[in-house]
């Protein structure tokens, strides 16, 4: 039996889609800081993640009628952050390797990691991940901080789950190592 959770109206979605002015200042103004902060966690540079947080907004704004309450605003504000910036990744060449299609040479890039050494301040890890090559990034960025599955990240990103597991381990493995050489730039 699914169950269904029931998304109240939004006041402020409802006067911009009366066209209140007011109400469109207000809703970037709400949301605009944790969506930038979405975009920069995948697109590393301060100036696509603002493009992509203006394009974002315009297609939000123009397409506000489509939106139907089936999830929050933010979230489905965030869904288009997140395929905006993924776009802007294929467009600058988002270097991965389709495992299923890449012969596999080095194993030793497949060691054990050890989880709980992970466990470094915040502020290191956020440098560590902002000095990933672009597809670790993306990689590592929708899997931990934007909890989306690894499934669907491999259909966001046209790569299969298996070559999204490699990334992310290999991205685990670049981490430790940035962080052993110190962490911070």
């Amino acid at each position: 039996m699914e169950t269904a959770i029931a998304i109240g109206r939004d006041e402020l979605v409802e006067r911009c889609k009366r066209g209140d002015s007011l109400a469109y200042s207000e809703l970037y103004n709400k949301y605009a800081k944790a969506m930038f902060n979405t975009s920069l966690r995948i697109v590393n540079s301060v100036g696509d993640a603002e493009d992509v947080l203006q394009e974002s907004f315009i297609d939000a704004f123009k397409h506000l009628d489509d939106f139907r309450y089936n999830s929050t605003f933010g979230a489905w504000l965030k869904r288009i952050v997140i395929n905006k910036s993924i776009s802007l990744l294929r467009k600058k060449k988002l270097k991965m390797v389709d495992i299923d299609s890449a012969t596999m040479t080095d194993l030793s890039e497949y060691e054990a990691v050890d989880e709980t050494a992970f466990q470094y301040k915040v502020d290191e890890v956020r440098n560590a991940i902002q000095r990933l090559p672009d597809g670790y990034r993306a990689v590592v960025s929708l899997y931990l901080l934007e909890e989306i599955p690894q499934e669907e990240i491999g259909k966001m990103l046209g790569i299969s789950h298996n070559t999204v597991r490699t990334q992310y381990h290999r991205a685990k493995q670049k981490l430790m190592q940035i962080l052993k050489e110190g962490g911070l730039s």
